[in-house]
């Protein structure tokens, strides 16, 4: 069963998460910035889960988690105490695959450098969900809040409800990024065989030969000079109409 299957939205804060998700949205539709749409992530958690002063994101690459994006360099260097030690709730929800959700006392024992220092600066409660948008891309959520009781159930299905739908907007992120990209291959592979093409029509009319001796004039000139097929075909028609080669 999808997670947010498991969530019925029963009270008025899950306005609060409709509204992040249709700023992330908005986000999406003007920016193609990875580290900008991360941020916005960060920032649009705040107003979807109650009780959340401060968020960062964790992406891990191979085995090396880092923080993407934080509100706030304290969060980002509380991120940091967990990746030096190897543990911490944040780690434990990207390993897990699960909401991590603790009040800082009751983190002491299981986390004590992470609890001491997020005590230290001010915070009480933390919360985590993991985030994955494809096969490439993991990470987590983070949230921190100052009240020392810790974040309720409601919170973490918020948080949970929140993650899931900003999974399905990276997913959409990526697609359109492989779509401009093969889109950019394309254009580029279509300007090159013009170029080409164009180069070895001005090559059968200077030396009066035909289209496969014209192309492999230019390859010969490729692979000597070990330049690339268009920038030799390029060079050549810049010569021709700037009138250094005439038939």
């Amino acid at each position: 069963m999808d997670r947010t299957e498991r969530i019925a939205p029963a009270s008025p804060v899950f306005d609060d998460v409709t509204g992040a998700l249709e700023a992330l949205t908005a986000v999406l539709r003007e920016e193609d910035d990875f580290r900008v749409l991360l941020q916005h992530v960060c920032l649009q958690v705040r107003h979807a889960v109650p009780g959340v002063d401060e968020a960062s994101v964790t992406l891990v690459r191979g085995d090396e988690p880092h923080t993407a994006t934080a509100t706030s360099g304290v969060v980002s260097e509380l991120d940091g105490d967990q990746y030096r030690i190897g543990d911490g709730p944040c780690l434990e929800a990207v390993r897990s695959g699960k909401i991590v959700r603790t009040s800082v006392p009751d983190a002491i024992e299981r986390w004590p450098d992470f609890a001491r220092g997020a005590r230290e600066a001010g915070f009480g409660s933390f919360l985590a969900a993991p985030l994955v948008a494809d096969e490439r891309f993991a990470g987590a959520v983070n949230c921190y809040g100052r009240q020392d009781d810790g974040f309720a159930e409601l919170e973490a299905q918020l948080l949970e409800l929140y993650t899931a739908a900003v999974e399905a907007v990276l997913r959409v992120y990526h697609r359109y990024l492989r779509a401009r990209d093969t889109t950019e291959h394309l254009r580029t592979a279509l300007t090159s065989r013009a170029v080409i093409d164009q180069a070895k029509g001005m090559l059968m009319a200077i030396r009066r030969i035909d289209a496969d001796d014209a192309f492999a004039l230019l390859v010969e000139q490729s692979q000597r000079e070990n330049t690339k097929l268009r920038d030799v075909a390029e060079r050549f028609v810049a010569r021709v109409v700037s009138g250094q080669v005439t038939p």
